[in-house]
């Protein structure tokens, strides 16, 4: 799965993207995280994992602790890619044929 794909997928759930606006105002330990929700912090970690393999986010082990923040990079990526949609080809329109996998789960 590509970069953009797993990066999409890990925003499409709200408690990701409540992490990531808190990781905003700089890094915080998952513990630092898990008390700002109701939810367990294996629930939070999970998340944690979620995002870092997405790339959204990027760890940095100090003593003990492992501090979670954003990388700003792949969100530029993101939005590079975002921005590209909305630019028309130049070309006529062709058919795209949808990834292998898409069509079997269709049958």
């Amino acid at each position: 799965m590509s970069t953009s794909n797993r990066a999409f997928r890990a925003l499409a759930d709200e408690t990701r993207r409540m992490i990531l606006r808190l990781l905003r105002d700089g890094p915080l330990t998952s513990g630092e995280i898990a008390d700002r929700f109701d939810s367990s912090w294996p629930t939070i970690s999970r998340h944690l994992a979620v995002l870092k393999e997405a790339g959204l986010v990027v760890t940095e082990r100090h003593g003990q602790e492992i501090r979670y923040d954003l990388n700003a990079s792949v969100f530029q990526d993101l939005i590079q890619h975002l921005i590209e949609w909305t630019r028309p080809t130049g070309g006529p329109s062709r058919r795209i044929s949808k990834p292998a996998r898409a069509r079997h789960q269709e049958v």
